[in-house]
């Protein structure tokens, strides 16, 4: 009876196995759809990501495919640096934390509204805060604020503090301080009736070091450390290994062929686990200077943070080493002991390769760049087999905080709420055979037409351009409050602490606010903007490096 009974619902269980097979299979199924259908959109949404934006290993590599017979394309566009690669400081998300606050305070029966105001309470600093906070969240990080001081009316505070851009990856700080007039509120406290803009409360704002210098647009940077590090004594520089490069035909080649080759350099430096000797003078090429003509002797604290450059490699200036080098390197003088001569490894050609001197004693390794063009090219050194071993330090490399304190103070006078247009004219326009639309594209009231469709109404509109004639977008004015880089030139002018700080490092004379300076402004005052508008994703039909390249 068992058996039978065992037999008679035996039919049921295949056909409930069934069932749940059936269920397993629709959901498995289900799953796979809704995967094609998310990878599909992935797929037809995704952008790759710029190289230049990534690590120091993809920007090498991108360089290094536009370079097989070891030439170097002429490029005037701007090469981001290190600050642009790197990624942001792990505190930096939650720099604004550290600015904790008070939103009230306790009643208090001598609390007088009538009271005058006294910048230096809590309160004060709570409602400036608080203000600051709204407005300005998603554009800069506060980090540190001063204790407020009296404005120049008796309801009215200047407030200082220090911050950093949230769209700059780096962790360099830059300092605002602005007037605020300010009401009693409830409970003890205040809110700020009307704000300043940037950097209108001067009583806030740092002394200048000089007391006779002329009055300044931009107070000093007393952060920017770029003195030249100098060896102690005999005995440190006999201690120390050398890696020194002398000048090559890398020279007055456009600014971008210089970070290629001198970043060769300081790689191989650091494979060899030696100083780096380096000029600090620089040769600006003829298409960033108002002649026309390569302008030599130009600084490299100019255009680059010499400061960052010290804290990320080992590097000694060419002219003190070479002093030092001659003055030590002689036999000791009469009843002294001679330490003998100074070793030294002179390498002729390149293609003596960074992993056959890995294992050279010598206090100096000399590299000696005589050959003609490209073979006196400091980048050939990187070429080949050593590619595999010399990482370049894009790290190493940041622009100048003096041109970046610039850059700040621009975003900062349209309180960082702005878009920007990028116009590429110059050449390009000029050139139809490579460029046939781009003129017609980036004309008046081609840019009206466009714009106008991307970019709402009177807003601050900065555009960055090459087109010399600044009167060319007047038509946008009827639409925009547009901003133009000379519209700033109060930032560079004889009167500005940047014009001050640069002929101090010139040896008292003047510096001009060259073509590269201008580019580099320009360009992080666009990468700044809530919105870009792109000359070759959205202005014109034609491709960024000519026809047929899209």
């Amino acid at each position: 009876m068992t058996e039978v009974g065992t037999r008679g619902t035996s039919p049921e269980l295949p056909a409930t196995g069934q069932q749940v097979v059936k269920v397993i299979g629709n959901l498995c199924f289900s799953i796979f759809v809704v995967s094609v259908l998310v990878f599909s959109v992935i797929a037809a949404t995704y952008q790759p990501p710029d190289p230049w934006f990534q690590t120091s290993k993809a920007i090498t590599k991108s360089l290094s495919a536009t370079l097989p017979n070891s030439t170097f394309a002429t490029d005037d566009s701007l090469l981001p640096t290190g600050e642009d690669l790197v990624a942001s400081p792990p505190s930096a998300a939650n720099a604004g934390a550290a600015l904790i606050y008070n939103n009230s305070f306790p009643t208090s029966s001598a609390c007088d509204p009538n009271a005058p105001l006294n910048c230096s309470n809590p309160a004060v600093l709570a409602a400036i805060q608080r203000f600051n906070s709204k407005i300005f969240r998603k554009s800069i990080i506060f980090i540190s604020y001063d204790t407020p001081v009296n404005g120049s009316n008796p309801d009215e505070c200047d407030a200082a503090w220090r911050f950093r851009n949230r769209l700059e990856k780096s962790w360099r700080r830059y300092r605002d301080y602005r007037r605020f007039r300010l009401a009693p509120a409830e409970n003890c406290t205040f809110e700020v009736v009307r704000a300043g803009k940037f950097r209108s409360g001067t009583n806030a704002a740092r002394r200048p070091r000089r007391a006779t210098s002329p009055p300044a647009v931009q107070i000093p940077d007393l952060d920017i450390n770029d003195t030249i590090p100098t060896v102690g004594s005999e005995s440190e520089f006999r201690k120390g290994r050398y890696l020194y490069y002398t000048r090559g035909g890398d020279y007055c080649k456009s600014m971008n062929h210089y970070l290629w080759s001198f970043l060769c350099g300081l790689g191989e430096a650091k494979f060899l686990n030696r100083t780096f000797v380096m000029d600090l003078s620089v040769c600006l090429a003829g298409s960033y200077t108002s002649t026309g003509e390569n302008e030599d002797g130009k600084d490299f604290r100019f255009y680059f943070d010499f400061e960052h450059l010290k804290e990320s490699a080992s590097v000694v200036e060419e002219g003190d080493f070479l002093r030092d080098w001659r003055k030590w390197d002689r036999s000791s003088g009469k009843g002294q002991k001679s330490n003998g001569r100074i070793s030294v490894r002179k390498v002729p050609t390149y293609k003596l390769t960074p992993m056959q001197l890995k294992k050279d004693k010598s206090t100096i390794v000399w590299r000696q760049f005589e050959g003609p063009e490209p073979e006196n090219y400091w980048y050939r050194v990187c070429e080949g087999r050593a590619s595999k071993y010399i990482q370049r330090p894009w790290h190493a490399i940041w622009k100048s905080k003096r041109l970046m304190n610039i850059v700040s103070e621009i975003a900062g006078k349209m309180d960082w709420d702005y878009d920007a247009l990028h116009v590429v004219r110059g050449e390009k326009a000029r050139n139809k055979e490579l460029w046939p639309n781009l003129d017609g594209d980036t004309s008046p009231e081609s840019l009206v037409e466009k714009v106008t469709k991307l970019v709402r109404s009177w807003r601050n509109l900065y555009i960055a351009t090459n087109e010399p004639f600044y009167n060319y977008f007047d038509k946008l004015r009827s639409y925009y409050n547009v901003h133009l880089l000379e519209d700033y030139n109060e930032m560079w002018s004889n009167k500005s602490e940047w014009y001050n700080e640069t002929m101090i490092l010139n040896g008292g004379r003047p510096v001009q606010f060259d073509g590269y300076m201008r580019v580099a402004v320009d360009t992080e005052v666009l990468y700044r903007a809530k919105l870009r508008v792109e000359t070759f994703n959205n202005l014109t039909r034609d491709c960024k490096d000519g026809i047929n390249t899209c």
